[in-house]
Protein backbone atom coordinates (compact mmCIF):
# COMPACT_ATOMS: atom_id res chain seq x y z
CA UNK A 1 0.00 0.00 0.00
CA UNK A 2 1.10 3.86 -0.61
CA UNK A 3 3.20 4.98 2.06
CA UNK A 4 3.31 8.38 0.82
CA UNK A 5 2.57 11.79 2.80
CA UNK A 6 4.29 11.26 5.74
CA UNK A 7 3.46 14.14 8.54
CA UNK A 8 5.58 12.78 11.26
CA UNK A 9 9.11 12.68 11.52
CA UNK A 10 10.18 8.94 12.60
CA UNK A 11 12.30 9.00 15.44
CA UNK A 12 14.17 6.76 17.11
CA UNK A 13 12.25 6.85 20.66
CA UNK A 14 8.53 5.67 19.77
CA UNK A 15 5.94 5.03 22.07
CA UNK A 16 3.67 1.94 22.17
CA UNK A 17 0.05 2.41 21.81
CA UNK A 18 -1.13 -1.18 21.53
CA UNK A 19 -1.07 -4.06 23.68
CA UNK A 20 -0.85 -7.24 23.03
CA UNK A 21 -3.24 -8.29 20.77
CA UNK A 22 -4.74 -10.31 17.91
CA UNK A 23 -4.33 -8.65 14.63
CA UNK A 24 -5.91 -9.01 10.82
CA UNK A 25 -4.29 -8.47 8.14
CA UNK A 26 -5.03 -5.93 5.52
CA UNK A 27 -2.53 -6.45 3.13
CA UNK A 28 1.44 -7.65 2.78
CA UNK A 29 2.51 -4.48 4.54
CA UNK A 30 -0.53 -3.50 6.36
CA UNK A 31 -2.64 -4.83 9.73
CA UNK A 32 -5.71 -3.82 12.16
CA UNK A 33 -4.91 -4.43 15.77
CA UNK A 34 -7.52 -2.93 18.48
CA UNK A 35 -9.27 -0.84 15.84
CA UNK A 36 -6.08 0.67 14.62
CA UNK A 37 -4.46 0.44 11.34
CA UNK A 38 -0.36 -0.07 11.43
CA UNK A 39 1.55 0.58 7.84
CA UNK A 40 4.52 -1.36 8.38
CA UNK A 41 7.20 1.07 8.46
CA UNK A 42 10.39 1.22 6.58
CA UNK A 43 8.92 -1.71 4.24
CA UNK A 44 6.85 -1.70 0.75
CA UNK A 45 5.15 -5.27 -0.25
CA UNK A 46 3.87 -6.13 -3.51
CA UNK A 47 0.38 -4.97 -3.81
CA UNK A 48 -2.64 -7.69 -3.47
CA UNK A 49 -3.08 -7.89 -7.20
CA UNK A 50 0.48 -7.90 -8.53
CA UNK A 51 2.53 -10.76 -10.26
CA UNK A 52 6.54 -11.10 -10.16
CA UNK A 53 8.57 -13.48 -12.53
CA UNK A 54 10.37 -16.20 -12.43
CA UNK A 55 13.74 -16.94 -14.07
CA UNK A 56 11.76 -19.67 -16.69
CA UNK A 57 9.54 -15.98 -17.66
CA UNK A 58 6.50 -17.29 -15.97
CA UNK A 59 4.65 -15.52 -13.60
CA UNK A 60 3.92 -16.22 -9.70
CA UNK A 61 1.47 -14.29 -7.32
CA UNK A 62 3.80 -12.29 -4.96
CA UNK A 63 1.19 -10.05 -3.72
CA UNK A 64 -0.96 -12.64 -2.55
CA UNK A 65 2.30 -14.48 -1.21
CA UNK A 66 3.34 -11.63 1.38
CA UNK A 67 -0.06 -11.42 2.28
CA UNK A 68 0.18 -14.84 3.50
CA UNK A 69 3.51 -14.52 4.87
CA UNK A 70 2.55 -11.73 6.95
CA UNK A 71 -0.53 -14.15 8.11
CA UNK A 72 1.83 -16.58 8.79
CA UNK A 73 3.57 -14.56 11.35
CA UNK A 74 0.44 -12.60 13.15
CA UNK A 75 -2.29 -14.18 13.06
CA UNK A 76 -3.46 -16.05 16.28
CA UNK A 77 -0.56 -14.31 17.96
CA UNK A 78 -0.11 -11.19 20.50
CA UNK A 79 1.18 -8.41 17.92
CA UNK A 80 2.63 -5.21 19.45
CA UNK A 81 3.05 -1.94 17.61
CA UNK A 82 4.91 1.44 18.49
CA UNK A 83 4.07 4.91 17.19
CA UNK A 84 6.00 6.33 14.51
CA UNK A 85 3.19 9.13 13.77
CA UNK A 86 0.63 8.95 10.91
CA UNK A 87 0.64 8.82 7.04
CA UNK A 88 -1.70 11.13 5.09
CA UNK A 89 -4.18 8.62 5.08
CA UNK A 90 -4.44 8.08 8.85
CA UNK A 91 -2.45 5.06 9.31
CA UNK A 92 -0.45 4.66 12.17
CA UNK A 93 3.47 3.87 10.76
CA UNK A 94 4.89 1.44 13.00
CA UNK A 95 7.11 -1.55 13.57
CA UNK A 96 5.60 -4.76 15.08
CA UNK A 97 7.03 -7.20 17.21
CA UNK A 98 5.26 -10.46 17.92
CA UNK A 99 7.86 -12.64 20.84
CA UNK A 100 10.21 -9.90 20.40
CA UNK A 101 10.97 -10.45 16.39
CA UNK A 102 10.66 -7.48 14.39
CA UNK A 103 7.92 -8.36 11.93
CA UNK A 104 8.86 -5.39 9.33
CA UNK A 105 12.06 -6.75 9.23
CA UNK A 106 11.13 -10.86 9.02
CA UNK A 107 9.04 -9.69 5.50
CA UNK A 108 12.13 -8.35 4.47
CA UNK A 109 14.38 -10.79 5.20
CA UNK A 110 12.03 -13.76 3.60
CA UNK A 111 11.95 -11.83 0.60
CA UNK A 112 8.05 -11.18 0.82
CA UNK A 113 8.65 -7.42 0.69
CA UNK A 114 11.24 -4.07 -0.79
CA UNK A 115 13.14 -2.32 2.00
CA UNK A 116 11.55 1.32 1.22
CA UNK A 117 14.58 3.40 1.36
CA UNK A 118 12.77 6.31 0.43
CA UNK A 119 11.39 6.53 3.59
CA UNK A 120 14.15 4.39 5.36
CA UNK A 121 17.33 1.96 5.20
CA UNK A 122 16.31 0.52 8.53
CA UNK A 123 15.97 -2.65 6.43
CA UNK A 124 18.55 -2.25 3.58
CA UNK A 125 20.71 -4.94 4.71
CA UNK A 126 18.43 -7.54 5.30
CA UNK A 127 17.23 -6.63 2.07
CA UNK A 128 20.79 -6.72 0.31
CA UNK A 129 20.70 -10.49 1.66
CA UNK A 130 17.84 -11.45 0.81
CA UNK A 131 18.33 -10.48 -3.46
CA UNK A 132 22.24 -12.16 -3.08
CA UNK A 133 20.21 -15.08 -1.75
CA UNK A 134 17.88 -15.09 -4.92
CA UNK A 135 14.34 -15.77 -2.54
CA UNK A 136 11.37 -14.74 -2.43
CA UNK A 137 10.86 -11.57 -4.28
CA UNK A 138 14.56 -11.85 -5.54
CA UNK A 139 14.20 -14.87 -7.24
CA UNK A 140 15.03 -13.07 -10.37
CA UNK A 141 16.72 -9.38 -10.70
CA UNK A 142 14.13 -7.67 -12.96
CA UNK A 143 10.82 -7.97 -10.54
CA UNK A 144 8.62 -4.16 -10.51
CA UNK A 145 9.06 -2.68 -6.82
CA UNK A 146 5.57 -2.36 -5.70
CA UNK A 147 6.00 1.55 -6.07
CA UNK A 148 6.30 1.31 -10.11
CA UNK A 149 3.81 -1.20 -10.46
CA UNK A 150 1.55 1.28 -8.44
CA UNK A 151 2.52 4.41 -10.56
CA UNK A 152 2.07 2.57 -13.58
CA UNK A 153 -1.42 1.17 -13.07
CA UNK A 154 -2.55 4.14 -11.84
CA UNK A 155 -1.65 6.06 -15.23
CA UNK A 156 -3.55 3.11 -16.87
CA UNK A 157 -6.42 3.74 -14.38
CA UNK A 158 -6.62 8.08 -15.01
CA UNK A 159 -6.96 6.85 -18.96
CA UNK A 160 -9.76 5.20 -18.53
CA UNK A 161 -11.60 7.10 -15.53
CA UNK A 162 -13.73 10.31 -15.93
CA UNK A 163 -11.66 13.66 -15.25
CA UNK A 164 -8.61 11.42 -14.98
CA UNK A 165 -9.43 10.25 -11.09
CA UNK A 166 -9.26 6.37 -11.19
CA UNK A 167 -10.03 5.68 -7.89
CA UNK A 168 -13.53 3.22 -7.66
CA UNK A 169 -16.04 3.99 -4.51
CA UNK A 170 -17.96 0.42 -4.03
CA UNK A 171 -20.79 0.18 -1.93
CA UNK A 172 -21.79 -3.28 -0.75
CA UNK A 173 -22.58 -5.30 1.73
CA UNK A 174 -19.35 -5.35 3.10
CA UNK A 175 -19.56 -1.37 3.38
CA UNK A 176 -18.16 1.75 1.81
CA UNK A 177 -14.90 0.61 -0.46
CA UNK A 178 -12.27 1.95 -2.52
CA UNK A 179 -10.67 0.37 -5.68
CA UNK A 180 -7.45 1.96 -6.46
CA UNK A 181 -5.98 1.21 -10.30
CA UNK A 182 -3.75 -1.69 -8.57
CA UNK A 183 -6.08 -3.92 -6.94
CA UNK A 184 -7.17 -7.28 -8.04
CA UNK A 185 -10.57 -6.36 -8.19
CA UNK A 186 -10.83 -3.48 -9.86
CA UNK A 187 -11.64 -4.09 -13.10
CA UNK A 188 -14.59 -5.97 -12.31
CA UNK A 189 -15.73 -2.51 -9.73
CA UNK A 190 -18.72 -0.85 -11.51
CA UNK A 191 -19.39 2.53 -10.40
CA UNK A 192 -23.12 3.65 -10.04
CA UNK A 193 -23.51 6.59 -9.74
CA UNK A 194 -27.24 6.52 -9.16
CA UNK A 195 -26.74 4.14 -5.96
CA UNK A 196 -24.21 6.75 -4.48
CA UNK A 197 -21.00 5.14 -6.24
CA UNK A 198 -18.88 7.88 -6.77
CA UNK A 199 -14.86 8.24 -8.22
CA UNK A 200 -11.91 9.46 -6.17
CA UNK A 201 -8.75 11.41 -7.03
CA UNK A 202 -6.70 9.90 -4.06
CA UNK A 203 -6.93 7.71 -1.27
CA UNK A 204 -7.04 10.22 1.47
CA UNK A 205 -10.07 12.52 -0.44
CA UNK A 206 -11.66 8.54 -0.24
CA UNK A 207 -11.18 8.25 3.33
CA UNK A 208 -12.38 11.52 3.99
CA UNK A 209 -15.47 10.69 2.20
CA UNK A 210 -15.83 7.74 4.64
CA UNK A 211 -14.87 4.73 2.44
CA UNK A 212 -12.06 2.49 2.96
CA UNK A 213 -9.63 0.09 1.47
CA UNK A 214 -10.24 -3.65 1.01
CA UNK A 215 -9.30 -6.19 3.32
CA UNK A 216 -6.90 -8.91 1.32
CA UNK A 217 -6.26 -11.12 4.19
CA UNK A 218 -7.98 -13.67 6.01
Amino acid sequence: MPYAFILSVVGLLCSPVSAAAFPRVVDGDTLELNGIVYRLHGIDAPEAGQKCSKPNGKSWDCGKAAISALEELILGKAVECDDRGQDGYGRTIAVCNVSGDDVNAKMVATGHAWAFRKYSTDYADLEDQAHNSHIGIWITDNQTAPWDYRAQQWTLGQQEAPDGCPIKGNISENGHIYHTPWSPWYKKTKVNVDEGERWFCDEAEAIKAGWRAPYWGR
